[in-house]
């Protein structure tokens, strides 16, 4: 079965979409991306912008989208991606994470947040690929989102993209403050070291899961995520791919350093 993992680092809100010059290096990179992969027949985001109960799938046919944002122009609000749902999808999803002993759950009402449709509009602009969201766990933990990429192992999904929608750098007061030499060597230090645990082979992978299961040890890891839901659809590609990432891309987004994971 062929599957492809990817975590991106997915921008500001519907900014992408607006032509903002901090975003430019993140739509040229999007738009390409894809041409570097097998065209999916279905595609699984795990988002940041999504936090339940207990983990659960987006299964509606037919999605709506989720402006869940605030303060942008008019055409924020218009934005369309009328791709189709995949209700079996969402049903091998949800009973993956259940046999693997995981509370999961499916939605049929809720439609795509943003952390989905901004990525996917640049990515597959026509829109016509079977598409699921997973949230995470409201928990924040991120044993159990190892956990969750590990049960996703078991999938049987031909052509499937796993797409992790978060962002490798997300301090919110840094990105609206002045440029900082300070600000900037810290999330340097921590991309770096988040780069090498994802990307190098020197580590067995009992030691890369608990490297990012602790990743508050890091250097100045709470600088850079004060809150962690950006971080952990990392943690889940990492979990579901079992092994070092194939390739890494550093791209600048809003004056910080962001990175990308992909196992091909």
């Amino acid at each position: 079965m062929e599957k492809q993992i990817v975590f991106l680092s997915h921008g500001g809100g519907p900014l992408p979409l607006l032509g903002d010059q901090g975003h430019r290096e993140l739509v040229d990179y999007l738009q390409t991306l894809p041409g570097t992969l097998n065209r999916p027949d279905a595609i699984l985001v795990i988002s940041a912008h999504w936090e339940a109960d207990t983990p659960t799938v987006t299964s509606a046919p037919q999605p709506g989208l989720i402006y869940d944002y605030y303060g942008f122009p008019r055409e924020s609000y218009e934005i369309a991606y009328p791709c189709p749902g995949s209700p079996e999808l969402a049903q091998q999803v949800t009973q993956a994470l259940q046999n693997a002993g995981i509370d999961a759950h499916r939605d049929g009402e809720r439609g795509l947040d943003h952390g989905v449709f901004v990525p996917l509009k640049l990515m597959y602009p026509q829109a016509n690929i079977p598409c699921v969201q997973l949230s995470l766990d409201k928990s924040l933990d991120a044993a159990l989102h190892w956990r969750i990429g590990e049960a996703l192992q078991s999938l049987e999904v031909d052509r499937l993209l796993v797409i992790g929608s978060g962002f490798s750098f997300h301090n919110m007061t840094a990105f609206r403050a002045p440029d900082d030499r300070s600000a900037r060597e810290m999330n340097i230090a921590f991309e770096d070291w988040l780069t090498n645990i994802c990307s190098t082979e020197e580590l067995s992978e009992s030691e890369r899961r608990q490297q990012l299961i602790e990743w508050q040890q890091a250097p100045y890891a709470r600088f850079c995520h004060p809150r962690e839901e950006h971080l952990l659809p990392l943690h889940v590609c990492v979990a579901m791919a079992g092994r070092a990432s194939d390739a890494h891309a550093s791209i600048e987004v809003l004056g910080k350093s962001a990175g990308m994971f992909h196992w091909l």
